[in-house]
């Protein structure tokens, strides 16, 4: 008599139930973590569908057996069909199993484990239960600490709705974890094309690759139960030699895909992945060698760099994987897109590929993920031969994820002005996100060759030079520099010299000295409330510059620069001959008056163009060039004077009134 439940399929809640008391029963009873007890269950999934394709119906267990590993621990016969069962599915599935690899579950939750799973038939494509009940479980198991490999799923979708793939198309993710991607196409393929044969595109169109033995399994494994067909997911490098990955896709596929992929979509590792030092790896790349730059022409050099980041060379591999006029959607961090020291990767993007949408993202995106790093989406089309130079680019800008930026990821339901939460026709909460919205605007775009909304505008690709990211062009700040333009506004560094030098007193590490922070401003009344005294050799790496009496310092880092807390500060006397962070820069010698200038670094003039220039998916920066460029709006001389009395006034009522408290000298019992 076999141990079965007769648990009806029919609802997904019903098989993810089922799948969650496996994975709980073996993590409270073998002692592995989260992660083993996933790759565990995964194995056994393997197991289970390779004996049903084989109809051998090895895969079961009976009461006997199992009240026998319950007071013994041990039934021989029943672990030894398992084993004989492993050996075999290793052989099926070799493209994801070593043969050396055992399963390393204890006699009683291997048991456990087949008995729950031995009336379940998962080969069988009718049932569209298996999968997304896999789907919902994977994701309460990647949300609990396996978001090394998971995406969240809104902007997954959105990816492929902006790519919008086609019955036809060969799809490709070359970093594809579990297989978010793929399982979206395939969706949306199926939703948009209705005579789709979904087990013969997944067995044809779909490919994957992951570096990670594991999750290629879960991978796979979600391709298995969505269409019934052997997935092409390789356990692969993506980075190695080109044609070496081509090869192993062909073999893998049966298919001749040298000429490339029509569409990529991926999310490549970033952040902690660190860089990629390996000369051999870097030499196949151009984008693993150093750039130098002339007139803002980038040429590659014959020297390696010295690391890499595995993110920058994967848009390379993708380009690389695309055919001719194949598209590409990428995740990347906003430093790719903003940072001046990346110039020359951005150069290389425009001179082979045409840009067709670029998209921002919220700090919040991958928070319940497990990286607080802004990001953006770039979508590109494979141009070789850089011939299409005339066009729009779309740029989109997500502010409501659908979901907070917390551990959990909480959904965001959108509510009417008396906090009442708003329905669907079908009676389901509406999720409060922009991402349809960003989608309907790149679909008038795609057809208008023109948009601008709330949430997107398209600018001509000429107008692009240097950055990509979505605030440096955004149609406001666009029209603020038009203005100042049109109004003759001079440049910082025309008016100022700003201090780039390292003080010398740095040289000497025993003298002691008061050093100046960009916590130590009080924001609100220009001023330097604190110093701290210390030897040179104590100071932090940052500390960088003496400041003087009648210097003006502004904050060029951190989270605050471009807002209304952003740090600017008069010296004084009190602190001349300090020295300060990096984080500031030091002006002095002016050619306008500095009162005048202090009223402007709190003006939304100053902080808005900081705001625009400010680049940095982590700490965000201002670079010196961005600084120095930036445009001040000189009034006439009347006005300025006006201005600067004003400033001077109040600050020195400031200081005398601090006079005035310090001198009191009272003592209280």
């Amino acid at each position: 008599m076999n141990l079965t439940l007769d648990l009806g399929l029919s609802k997904v809640d019903d098989l993810l139930k089922r799948f969650e008391e496996i994975h709980n029963y073996i993590y409270a009873n073998d002692g592995l973590s989260t992660q083993q007890t996933l790759e565990e269950f995964v194995k056994i999934l393997f197991v289970k569908i390779s004996d049903e394709n084989s109809k051998q119906k090895l895969f079961r267990i009976t009461s006997e057996e199992f009240n026998d590993l319950k007071h013994t621990n041990s039934s021989l016969d029943f672990i030894q069909r398992l084993n004989n069962l492993f050996e075999i599915t290793k052989k099926d599935f070799k493209d994801v199993f070593d043969q050396d690899d055992k399963i390393r579950l204890s006699a009683v939750s291997l048991g456990f484990t087949v008995n729950k799973l031995q009336s379940i038939l998962l080969s069988d494509s009718s049932s569209d239960a298996k999968g997304l009940a896999f789907q919902k479980f994977l994701e309460h198991q990647e949300k609990g600490g396996r978001g090394q490999f998971f995406t969240p799923e809104p902007v997954i979708k959105f990816c492929v709705e902006m790519i919008q793939p086609k019955p036809d198309e060969y799809i490709l993710d070359p970093a594809c974890g579990s297989g978010g991607f793929l399982i979206s196409s395939l969706n949306y393929l199926s939703k948009t094309y209705p005579n789709l044969h979904r087990d013969s595109f997944v067995s044809n169109n779909l490919f994957g690759i992951d570096i990670n033995k594991s999750i290629a399994r879960i991978a796979k494994m979600k391709l298995l139960l969505e269409a019934n067909e052997q997935a092409n997911i390789l356990c692969a490098n993506s980075l190695d030699d080109l044609d070496e990955i081509k090869l192993l896709v062909a073999n893998e596929s049966k298919k001749n895909i040298m000429e490339g992929f029509d569409v990529i979509l991926t999310n490549p590792p970033f952040g902690t992945a660190g860089k990629i030092t390996n000369s051999k790896t870097l030499s196949q790349y151009d984008l693993g060698h150093k750039w130098i730059n002339s007139d803002s022409q980038f040429s590659k050099t014959t020297t390696l760099s010295n690391g890499t980041p595995a993110e920058i060379l994967f848009i390379e591999r993708c380009l690389q994987l695309l055919k001719e006029g194949g598209r590409l959607g990428i995740v990347l961090p906003n430093g790719h897109l903003e940072n001046s020291s990346l110039e020359f990767l951005r150069f290389y993007i425009k001179q082979k590929a045409k840009i067709l949408a670029i998209i921002n993202l919220p700090q919040e995106t991958f928070i319940p993920y497990g990286t607080g790093v802004k990001t953006s989406i770039i979508f590109l089309e494979k141009d070789s031969e850089n011939k299409f130079t005339e066009y729009p680019v779309f740029f989109g800008k997500i502010s409501k994820p659908g979901y907070q930026g917390n551990k959990n990821g909480t959904t965001i339901y959108k509510k009417d002005k008396y906090g009442v939460l708003l329905k669907d026709d079908m009676g389901n909460p509406i999720i409060d996100e922009d991402f349809t919205q960003v989608i309907q605007d790149f679909k008038i775009f795609q057809r208008k060759k023109n948009i601008s909304s709330e949430n997107s505008f398209s600018i001509d690709y000429k107008e692009i030079n240097g950055r990509f990211d979505y605030d440096f062009y955004s149609p406001e700040n666009r029209k603020m520099i038009n203005i100042l333009e049109g109004k003759n506004a001079k440049k910082l560094s025309e008016l100022v010299e700003i201090i780039k030098v390292k003080s010398k007193k740095l040289n000497v590490p025993d003298q002691i000295v008061e050093y100046v922070e960009l916590s130590d401003i009080n924001t609100h009344s220009f001023e330097i409330i604190n110093s701290t005294s210390c030897q040179v050799h104590e100071l932090p790496s940052r500390a960088s510059y003496e400041i003087k009496t009648g210097d003006i310092i502004t904050a060029v880092a951190g989270n605050s620069i471009g807002t209304k807390k952003h740090a600017t500060a008069l010296v004084t006397e009190e602190f001349n001959g300090c020295i300060c962070t990096n984080g500031f820069r030091v002006m002095r010698n002016f050619k306008i008056d500095p009162y005048f200038l202090l009223y402007f670094f709190k003006s939304d003039s100053f902080l808005k163009q900081v705001y625009m220039y400010r680049t940095g998916a982590a700490i965000p920066n201002v670079s010196d060039n961005d600084l120095s460029n930036i445009l001040v709006n000189i009034p006439d001389l009347e006005t300025i004077k006006s201005v600067s009395e004003k400033m001077k006034s109040a600050f020195n009522l400031r200081q005398e009134s601090k006079k005035q408290i310090e001198s009191i000298n009272l003592e209280f019992a």
